[in-house]
């Protein structure tokens, strides 16, 4: 594999100690890296390198990691990386916080790097799913896997890797009810654990994409049981 095909991870965290420990063993794991030591450092970093995998520590000087973190989606680069919160914030809210502001994935510290390396894995695997190559067409919503592109009606949506893999199971199988559970399978993955909760917050955002551009919401909740396309 070249340089150029081995994703990049860009590390954003002020603490140089961490920065070491994560660059080696993401090395040792195949992995390109670039460090940012702060907010502002790190969304300038994702314009100029266009990473595929953004490690954001949420306490950041100058910049905080949230912050940096909507600054970073409101960029080209941004919206197509995957973006994993790291903070030692374990509520729920603050999960939710991070997830709203528009991350893929929230890791608690203290986390082994295992578990660290596994999360980026996951990540990587959505973000560049095994694609079909057949478009995928749900009244004036359309998918197009092979260029990672959505349009609704004539105007073209911006979706971040999760909201794409999700939307792509709603089209695949429109009127199926999907169960929190099948999809957290579907889209993230078997091999980590993440909260089920996760789950609303990025149909939350899929539903105010697509209904920014206009009709009606396509998505439907079935209480009790999940949620499906028509």
């Amino acid at each position: 594999m070249s340089d150029v095909d081995t994703p990049l991870v860009l590390i954003v965290d002020d603490e140089p100690a961490q920065v070491a420990l994560l660059s080696y063993n993401l090395k040792a794991a195949g992995f390109r890296i670039a460090t940012a030591k702060d907010g502002e450092e790190a969304v300038l970093a994702v314009a100029e390198l266009g990473p595929d995998v953004i490690l954001l520590d949420w306490m950041l000087p100058r910049l905080s990691g949230l912050e940096a973190c909507r600054q970073i989606r409101a960029t080209p680069e941004g919206r197509e990386a995957s973006i994993i919160m790291v903070s030692a914030r374990s509520e729920e809210g603050d999960r939710v916080r991070g997830l709203d502001t528009g991350a893929d994935d929230y890791i608690i510290k203290p986390y082994s790097v295992a578990e660290l390396i596994a999360r980026v894995r996951a990540n990587l695997r959505r973000l560049r799913p095994t694609s079909t190559g057949q478009a995928l067409q749900y009244n004036d919503i359309r998918l197009e896997p092979d260029s990672y592109r959505v349009m609704r009606g004539n105007e073209n949506l911006h979706l971040g890797p999760t909201e794409f893999r999700l939307l792509a199971a709603f089209m695949e199988r429109p009127g199926k009810v999907w169960t929190r559970e099948a999809l957290l399978d579907r889209v993230w993955g078997r091999d980590i654990y993440i909260d089920t909760r996760t789950v609303d917050v990025h149909v939350g955002r899929l539903r105010k994409t697509l209904c920014a551009a206009g009709g009606d919401d396509p998505i439907r909740t079935v209480r009790g049981a999940g949620y499906a396309m028509g």
